[in-house]
């Protein structure tokens, strides 16, 4: 057994769990008029409803008591001092120092990171202002209209996500392109779009030596010189986020240009680094900078906030809670927003990739279940799509609804209806609809009572089905950048309690070191290795069809 089964919280909430497990929340309304009231938090702008989830104050106690018997405070405080709590790789997890707009020092290693952090957001936004403003110019004297980002994972996902949310916010003139993917299909429509003497590329690895990101930009310089011709012009339209500055160099970018960040900033939790370098180039320095307060004020709640009054653990516990004891493997990200269309792809990698894990800080394997799976869809389009499984599926998958309170004036009436849908679709998964609801809205209806009995087990759903509602005031830089935070903290939480480490990712390595064996013998530059009987046929196929 794992020392979390041992603590005493543990077992209480199992105990607490058979007591409670077979309550529903639609008589847990009715018998406690505060509890909407009592289960509701506001952090800056951001607010969250967890009435609707299947506690009551005990589990809530229970579970603040399992945090602190876990350790939560004293890692929280280790992570936000600079120690190295990232044990596999010696590193500490400062993204938090990224938008420390108190600017108070933060040392590694007894050195305050602060003075670098502030130097490359100020390189970063000198650069920004002198390719919006008109100032940086392409090789043929015409300012830049397109910035097309080539990065994998978090060096993409991230800039993707917040260009997408805050497009309302951009540059009139910048068309923003993303391109991740080593099928040749993504780079080859995104070169399409763009003019090589108006179109700038940000390339972002921080070894310049990602496969993937390399490939494509690669290709995108050699498509850059069949039209530019002369290899000096690529210093006027690429440049770099990494911290390979040789490799950079012999690329053709400019070392001037180049944007460094640092090995205690993990690929996912970077977009408020020099990864952001799109982001700035898109909304600007100050939009930017709104970005990085709404997370300093969601750090600085989770900071200093008492655990049973914090936003980022009450959500962490509350996954413990389903994941753990409702044996709940999965959790649904329903963004009613098109803005934020993104958010579920961002997430499920902030998430899965941090806490999909087996083994605890010391290498022992766990005995209870880690990570949810992640997955999603604006709230709208699943309503019509995967809601069926929720409100009468089989599984228990815990629901975040996410909406802005603030009607966008443009299109009248269609703010109403949006939220309208997410306060019902809440009200629905809690309440359910019970076999006599049923009855009485199919006589209503004028139908008999022999196919009433047939149709009722197919209308009644039991309800019970646990929703947080977040909504922010309206979906603004500073706004976006507390809701990304609060989900940075709250998968933090779940990994302090599992006593697993939330900052690596061993597990995508492996398929790495295979895939460079195996593209050199598709390529003819390797000997046939040794596969199973499978793989080996894989390759013989591709090879006879490529012959």
């Amino acid at each position: 057994m794992s020392v979390l089964t041992e603590l005493p919280a543990w077992q209480s909430l199992w105990q607490h769990f058979s007591e409670t497990r077979h309550l529903h929340m639609r008589d847990q309304f009715l018998n406690d008029p505060e509890r909407a009231e009592r289960y509701f938090l506001e952090v800056g702008d951001v607010f969250l409803d967890y009435s609707k989830n299947r506690i009551n104050d005990e589990t809530i106690r229970l579970l603040m008591q399992l945090a602190h018997e876990a350790g939560l405070p004293d890692k929280l405080k280790a992570m936000f001092k600079g120690e190295k709590i990232n044990t596999t790789e010696n590193r500490a997890v400062l993204h938090v120092a990224l938008r420390n707009r108190t600017n108070s020092p933060i040392m590694v290693d007894g050195e305050d990171v602060m003075p670098k952090v502030n130097s490359v957001l100020d390189r970063m936004g000198r650069f920004s202002h002198a390719v919006r403003s008109g100032e940086w110019l392409g090789y043929t004297n015409q300012p830049i209209t397109d910035v097309v980002n080539i990065g994998i994972g978090g060096s993409d996902l991230g800039p993707l996500m917040v260009c997408s949310a805050l497009k309302p916010y951009g540059h009139p003139r910048m068309n923003m392109h993303f391109v991740s993917n080593v099928d040749g299909a993504q780079l080859k429509e995104t070169l399409k779009k763009v003019h090589p003497e108006t179109t700038l590329f940000v390339v972002a690895s921080k070894t310049f030596t990602t496969q993937e990101t390399l490939t494509n930009a690669l290709t995108a310089r050699e498509w850059f010189l069949r039209h530019a011709d002369d290899e000096k012009n690529v210093a006027k339209h690429f440049v770099a986020v990494s911290t390979n500055q040789k490799a950079v160099a012999d690329f053709g970018i400019d070392p001037a240009n180049m944007f460094e960040f640092w090995d205690w900033v993990g690929g996912r939790y970077s977009l408020w680094s020099a990864i952001g370098l799109p982001i700035m180039l898109y909304l600007g320095v100050e939009n930017f900078t709104e970005l990085l307060n709404g997370a300093h004020i969601m750090d600085q709640h989770f900071r200093n906030a008492p655990l049973e009054a914090n936003m980022p653990v009450l959500l962490g516990m509350l996954g413990v809670w389903y994941i753990n004891f409702y044996g709940g493997g999965s959790h649904v990200i329903a963004p009613y927003d098109q803005y934020l269309h993104r958010l579920p792809a961002f997430i499920q990698q902030l998430d899965m990739e941090s806490n999909g894990k087996q083994v605890m800080h010391d290498g022992q394997s766990v005995d209870f279940e880690t990570a949810p799976i992640i997955w999603g869809e604006t709230g709208i389009n699943g309503q019509h799509a995967f809601f069926q499984l929720l409100h009468q599926g089989t599984h228990v998958s815990p629901i975040d609804l996410i909406a802005s309170l603030e009607r966008r004036a443009s299109l009248p009436g269609h703010h109403e209806i949006l939220l309208a849908n997410v306060f019902a679709q809440a009200e629905a998964f809690m309440r359910g609809k019970t076999a006599d609801e049923v009855r009485a809205e199919l006589s209503g209806q004028g139908m008999g009572k022999e196919a009433m009995e047939a149709l009722v087990p197919h209308k009644v759903f039991g309800g019970n089905r646990p929703t947080n509602t977040l909504l922010i005031s309206r979906l603004s830089p500073r706004n976006l950048g507390s809701l990304i935070a609060l989900y940075e903290h709250k998968i933090f939480v779940q990994g302090v309690i599992w006593n697993i480490n939330s900052f690596d990712q061993w597990g995508v390595e492996l398929g790495k070191q295979l895939a460079k064996t195996i593209h050199g013998e598709l390529t003819d530059k390797l000997p046939p290795a040794t596969h199973d009987s499978s793989t080996a046929k894989l390759i013989d196929l591709f090879r006879r069809y490529n012959a």
